[in-house]
């Protein structure tokens, strides 16, 4: 087996799910949560569990209640329905997204047309683009632009989805520079470096693999581009799974190498049941292909660290570390 390295959980998702875990553990249950806290089915259901309750937008949550926001952000407008019906907020989105929104606020300010790139439905390009709808248009790949028009050409700018390929984002952006030559790009990289590392860490590996498991959601766009980018990078074979149950032994007639990643939301114990399951079939060498090492760590909430302050918080730190639902260091 090939074992890429970074895989799974990153700052922001740590950040995250650490949030819903000790506001269950501070307030009680229950903490409700608006839409899934990060796109992974084993961390919504674990955390359903212990009495998080995951709704689909605040209209749902009693009046004066708790509620989280996900990792993947919110526009205004939720924000001001949350106000509207008393809730107590705790806002987890990832700090890389909300650097994404300030961008967006600042070029609208600036009156540019705003291309976002990104996947129309996303809960993430949603709250991005609810930032300023009247200057943002979504480019879901390099064959929309044909179809993108501006007020200026020479007054356009293009920001990202955090979560999408590289590749084909600059394949985007290119085709995006070829129909406005005065493009302007973003002041730093919106593809945050997590799913960066980890697209990279699949490319290594690809090329000397018969087949290469994806752990993560169907849900979660950064999962589902590691696929894509392990194809074409030379793998015979790729797939998505949620959980090892769901790896069809078929994938495996004729392999002799196994390259194992998973998404950017994805704890470590879903990786180690799919280790286990290839060590006992036969895969039982494993070699790590690391690519980076990442140690970068966020802060939970300010909502949440203000009420935390003074607590004895059972020796786990409040900055996450990547003890929550059995996550161990890749």
């Amino acid at each position: 087996m090939l074992l890429a390295a970074p895989r799974g959980y990153c700052a922001g998702v740590d950040r995250a799910v650490v949030a819903v875990e000790k506001a269950l553990e501070h307030y009680g249950a229950p903490v409700y949560v608006r839409k899934e806290i990060v796109h992974n089915k084993h961390v919504v259901a674990t955390l359903s569990e212990r009495g998080a309750v995951f709704v689909d937008d605040t209209d749902e949550v009693p009046e004066g209640a708790r509620v989280v926001f996900s990792a993947h952000g919110v526009s205004p407008a939720v924000r001001e329905a949350a106000t509207a019906r008393r809730l107590e907020t705790i806002d987890a989105t990832c700090p890389l997204v909300t650097k994404v929104h300030r961008e967006a606020v600042r070029f609208a300010r600036d009156d540019f047309d705003i291309l976002l790139i990104g996947h129309t439905g996303h809960e993430e390009v949603e709250g991005t683009a609810g930032e300023a709808p009247e200057h943002i248009q979504v480019v879901n790949s390099p064959d929309d632009v044909d179809q993108v028009t501006v007020r200026d050409p020479d007054k356009v700018v293009w920001i990202s989805q955090t979560t999408l390929s590289v590749d084909e984002t600059m394949e985007t952006v290119r085709r995006l520079r070829e129909k406005f030559p005065t493009l302007q790009d973003p002041p730093s990289d919106d593809i945050c470096y997590a799913t960066q590392n980890r697209q990279v860490a699949v490319k290594k590996l690809a090329p000397d693999a018969d087949l290469v498991i994806v752990v993560g959601s169907a849900n979660s766009s950064n999962s589902v581009r590691l696929v894509e980018v392990a194809l074409e990078a030379g793998a015979r074979a790729s797939h998505r799974i949620d959980r090892a149950a769901e790896i069809d032994p078929a994938w495996l007639d004729g392999v002799t190498t196994v390259g194992v990643t998973s998404g950017a939301s994805v704890p470590e114990i879903l990786v180690q049941d799919v280790l286990a399951y290839l060590a006992a079939r036969g895969y039982g060498d494993v070699e790590e292909v690391r690519t980076a090492t990442e140690d970068l760590m966020f802060s939970l909430p300010r909502e949440l660290r203000a009420d935390l302050e003074g607590v004895e918080t059972a020796g786990r730190p409040e900055r996450g570390g990547r003890r929550s639902l059995g996550v161990q260091p890749s």
